[in-house]
């Protein structure tokens, strides 16, 4: 009887003595790695430019007082809540695709997607808003139909909707990509199979101490392994 002579492999692979080919490793780990570091990176980043941008002047007027003309200065966070609080939302969706998986993590990565979407809404409908800066001039004059005068815009809006297409594309990225990507629990799973138990050493009859030790353990220490 003839042995099989393992073919050569062209692939780096090496051969197995069975005759059996072996399947080359799978290169999509890596993409997927390379998928879940961008989607970090952009979440991250959308995130924190949001919050950034609330807390900065949108826009910029005057209020008419009795003893002049009174600046007056809009934040981000006077202007509009949502881009902050869909940043918080998008930090927690991004934080829980790790935890869930199936149609937990496709639910998290829409939230993720939809928090983008609704920051950049918000952000472009208080671009040229001036209801927070009228409030201002009717608290500052004592005059409820006191307006704000020589209203002008900053870019921070649209800082605000950059962030949110970075939170967006993050989104994206994790329902595209996502269903490959580890869970915070994979780290510790394998196939799913049970781990064999490690082999016990049998007790040595002249150790008296091994003796004792199996005893404890609730072993019969004269029963050959």
């Amino acid at each position: 009887m003839t042995s099989a002579v393992p073919t050569p492999r062209t692939d780096g692979a090496a051969p197995r003595t069975d005759g059996t080919p072996q399947v080359a490793a799978d290169p999509a780990p890596r993409g997927g790695r390379r998928s879940l570091a961008a989607a970090l990176l952009l979440g991250a980043a959308g995130a924190a430019l949001a919050l950034l941008a609330s807390r900065q002047s949108w826009a910029h007027g005057t209020a008419a007082v009795a003893g002049g003309d009174f600046p007056l200065t809009a934040k981000g966070s006077d202007v509009t809540g949502v881009p902050a609080a869909l940043a918080i939302v998008g930090l927690a969706a991004l934080v829980a695709v790790f935890a869930v998986r199936r149609t937990g993590r496709l639910l998290v990565s829409l939230l993720l997607a939809l928090s983008g979407v609704g920051i950049i809404v918000a952000a472009l409908l208080g671009a040229n808003d001036s209801g927070a800066l009228d409030e201002k001039a009717a608290d500052t004059s004592g005059d409820a139909a006191s307006r704000i005068a020589d209203l002008s815009h900053t870019g921070w809006p649209y800082a605000a909707v950059a962030a949110g297409a970075l939170i967006l594309a993050a989104g994206l990225l994790a329902l595209i990509c996502g269903r490959g990507w580890p869970a915070m629990s994979g780290r510790y799973e394998r196939d799913g199979a049970p781990r064999p138990r490690a082999q016990r050493r049998a007790p040595d009859p002249d150790r008296p101490e091994d003796l004792w030790k199996a005893i404890d353990r609730g072993e019969d220490p004269t029963r050959e392994a």
